[in-house]
């Protein structure tokens, strides 16, 4: 249902004419028309009610203004759209079908701009919306001719910043929630503020050319009151001071708040003409004159404009704050709406001279670009011995800082970074409001959300990295735990993941099956709802593929590696590595094996695993890599075919090491874990031109086969992984094919390649469809009524008597009746 809602102040006749275009020209099947007589006086009210007696008129016992008049009307509307047509302007036909249409298709957009003509429909009134640095919302290309405007400005659907509010739809829901037009504003840029703060929210403000009205401008202000009285001009000074201070973010106001003041007075000097050096001793001093200076009223109403802001700022200050703890988009997100914030609006040449010494005084043109902010937490350690999850972290920081001010912060309380530029630091649970209240966007890994847990409820932005499935890794990795403390991990870890999953407004996977992994997860949830499926279908702006990457650089050695490192590795032995740490996932068990099988031919082969000790000190060491290390020494390959780097390589020295092997390996048992893993050491193989040997079974053994760049052998099977390794080392021509290929896919997985869906969110953020605040449903079931609720009731017992009989009817009708009586209840 749209509710239509049109505001009178003694202008019946135009207010009539509206009315009846609306319900008999206006094609839209479900309607609601309101009329809200804003305390006229005289008959406007009585004539009104006899010539529409259908139209639901409601009377204001005073003057509410055009801000206050439509939001009583909209308190008393049942529709789930709210509609806001001047009394002075009529719809076309199609007006509320096109604009209800664009609605229920995209459920990111708030409110629908139609366009607006003159009477005649020949002349522009609303094509587009435009805002001054300085608060000044107006209407682009208003007062000329059609004809004369290229088709595609007002022929192309588009977002706008504001909706006019002679003619404009927008959810109920969400008016409600923003507390419906700022009533202080009385008339004039409340439809300014309304989209301003719909967008800073992360809502849309659609132009739809299809829903369009006519409209005589101005014609009910002519009737109560005139240009040269300084009325009109001082609401709209004021209010454009009111807007600027509620909504721009406080980076931007301390600039532009004191240059729009100047600005206001200047232009109030220059309408009035005024003599600005007639009280300026410096101009010559000549008898003592106190005589009343006369002002005119367009000069008086810009003083008297500032005098009442500063009356409001407390009632401001108050919604200011308000306005902006909900904000989710920055003022540079906003830049292409304001179309040219720097346009003077003016075309006085006192103005436009102050205008240019004031835009330059305070450097306003780079006020609209600050970066955005944004804040990266992971709970990993972060030192010169980086594991996976620091290092996406850290890259993650990397590639954005080139465009936003961004902090990487870990809860871990390992934080003895390599030089960064960036700010790097550890923080307690306690220390995350200050960091999180900076930000714009949090992008967060692990159990981060949980040591946060103020950003369940906040609009802020939130991106959760979920590349990792934890809970699939417990699955293995706490087989050694009494079966009641792994059952109980295992649930804590859902649970923490299933609040990132709820809460989040854009989600990192690694790979295309992790994403079909999630994708069921969160439908599972109920997060998959058609309202996040109607804004995109693919999903891809919800849930995007960003892998683990490497250095766009290739590795360049900086120092010794694995053979000046350990004793019994000489340069001409040929180096198998497993890059990484050694985890219950994993099996090493079979390499050990397979290595033992393959010195028999291969005497010169050597294994080295390039870390044992993981470096984040909260992640317990697993008893895999203790079995692997006993395994080694009961084979007597260990210090002589198999070598274990105790420590874990610095991140800026590994290139070192894998500069010195001739292949990489990883193995792997089979179960679900390995289905939709990611091996990240497999990317240092890429970045370094190692052949890859692996077991099969998940996304890598896919692009290893399917690139060529390797061997992929079942899991556990010693002899295949013994012949695959041989091949690798000992077989030039494949080893070299193998090389030519890895340098062209591992282009694909450099960092600024991998992160470009999130590089590309971070431009442009905005919540997630289902978190936009007062989301609510456009279409609802209609009520059974009169004879369809008789039919579906008979239908009913037609149905339970064909299923159980007398006693299955008699069961339901007795449980219909309880329903009924706690409803009543």
């Amino acid at each position: 249902m749209v509710s239509v809602i049109v505001v009178n102040y003694r202008g019946a006749e135009d207010t009539i004419t509206c009315l009846r275009a609306l319900t008999r020209e206006l094609d839209y099947p479900r309607l609601e028309i309101i009329c809200v007589d804003n305390a006229s006086g005289g008959d406007d009210a009585a004539r009104i009610k006899a010539a529409v007696p259908d139209v639901r008129l409601i009377e204001s016992p005073r003057n509410l203004g055009f801000a206050g008049g439509c939001n009583l009307g909209a308190r008393h509307a049942e529709g789930s759209v709210l509609a806001f047509l001047n009394n002075d302007a009529r719809p076309g036909a199609n007006w509320a079908r096109a604009a209800v249409a664009t609605l229920t298709a995209d459920p990111t957009v708030a409110a629908v701009a139609s366009k607006v003509l003159d009477w005649d429909g020949t002349g522009v009134d609303f094509v587009d919306a435009g805002l001054t640095w300085f608060g000044m919302g107006y209407k682009r290309h208003a007062g000329g001719p059609l004809a004369e405007l290229p088709a595609a400005e007002h022929e192309n659907a588009k977002d706008v910043l504001f909706a006019t509010g002679s003619a404009m739809f927008v959810r109920a829901g969400v008016f409600a929630e923003l507390g419906g037009f700022d009533e202080r504003f009385f008339m004039f840029y409340e439809d300014v503020d309304l989209g301003w703060r719909l967008n800073l929210r992360g809502w849309r403000v659609r132009y739809v050319p299809e829903s369009v009205a006519y409209h005589r401008h101005h014609a009910t202000m002519s009737e109560v009151d005139a240009p040269d009285t300084g009325r009109e001009t001082f609401l709209l000074e004021r209010n454009a001071l009111a807007a600027l201070y509620k909504n721009v973010s406080d980076e931007t106001l301390t600039k532009v708040l004191p240059a729009a003041l100047a600005l206001a007075i200047r232009r109030a000097t220059a309408r009035g003409e005024l003599d600005p050096t007639q009280l300026d001793l410096g101009h010559g001093v000549g008898k003592v004159d106190t005589s009343p200076v006369e002002v005119p009223r367009t000069t008086l109403a810009g003083m008297l404009a500032v005098d009442q802001f500063v009356e409001l700022l407390p009632s401001l200050a108050e919604s200011r704050k308000a306005e902006q703890a909900a904000r989710v988009r920055t003022d540079a997100d906003l830049i292409p709406l304001l179309r040219k914030a720097l346009e003077p609006a003016y075309p006085l040449p006192r103005y436009l001279a102050a205008h240019e010494i004031l835009v330059e005084a305070f450097g306003i043109e780079s006020v609209f670009g600050q970066r955005r902010k944004v804040l990266v937490l992971t709970g990993d350690a972060i030192t010169e011995r980086m594991a996976g999850p620091a290092i996406r972290a850290w890259n993650i920081a990397m590639t954005l800082a080139s465009e936003h001010d961004v902090r990487l912060v870990t809860v871990n309380p390992l934080a003895a970074p390599p030089p960064a530029p960036f700010p790097v630091s550890a923080a307690r649970k306690r220390d995350l409001a200050e960091p999180i209240e900076w930000a714009d966007i949090v992008i967060l890994q692990g159990h981060v959300l949980e040591m946060a847990p103020a950003l369940k409820d906040s609009p802020k932005l939130v991106v959760c990295d979920i590349y990792d499935p934890m809970h699939l890794e417990l699955l293995e990795q706490g087989k050694s735990a009494a079966d009641d403390q792994r059952a109980a991990d295992l649930a804590g870890v859902t649970k923490v993941l299933d609040a990132q999953l709820e809460r989040g407004d854009f989600f990192l996977c690694a790979s295309e099956r992790q994403r079909h992994f999630w994708l069921g997860h969160l439908a599972a949830l109920g997060r998959l709802t058609p309202r996040l499926y109607d804004a995109d279908p693919t999903t891809q702006s919800l849930l995007a593929v960003v892998p683990f990457g490497l250095p766009a650089e290739p590795p360049v050695r900086t120092g010794p590696g694995l053979r000046a490192t350990l004793d019994g590795v000489a340069e001409t032995d040929h180096v198998v590595l497993w890059a990484g740490g050694v985890y219950s996932w994993f099996d090493p068990l079979t390499l050990v094996n397979a290595i033992d099988r393959l010195r028999a031919r291969r005497p010169d082969v050597r294994l080295v695993f390039l870390g044992m000790k993981h470096p984040n000190p909260e992640v317990a060491e697993m008893d895999i890599g203790a079995r692997t290390m006993r395994l080694a020494d009961r084979l007597g390959l260990t210090g002589k075919h198999v070598f274990f780097n105790e420590q874990w390589v610095p991140y800026g020295d590994r290139q070192n090491w894998l500069l010195d092997a001739d292949c990489g390996v990883t193995t792997h048992f089979e179960h679900v874990e390995t289905t939709f893993a990611f091996r990240t050491r497999v990317l240092d193989y890429l970045w370094s031109g190692l052949p890859i040997v692996t077991t099969d079974g998940d996304a890598f053994a896919d692009l290893v086969r399917d690139e060529r760049l390797g061997v992929v052998v079942p899991a556990e099977d010693e002899e295949a992984l013994s012949e695959a390794l041989e091949r690798a080392l000992y077989d030039t021509e494949f080893a070299a094919a193998c090389k030519e290929r890895i340098a062209t896919v591992a282009q694909r997985y450099a960092w600024p390649q991998a992160l470009a869906p999130l590089v590309e969110y971070c431009r442009n953020p905005r919540p997630a469809a289902d978190r936009l605040p007062g989301s609510a449903d456009l279409v609802t079931t209609n009520p059974l009524r009169g004879a369809e609720a008789v039919r579906r009731d008979l239908a009913l017992v037609k149905e339970y008597l064909t299923d159980g009989g007398p006693k299955e009817l008699a069961r339901r009708v007795a449980g219909r009746l309880k329903k009924a009586a706690r409803g009543r209840a």
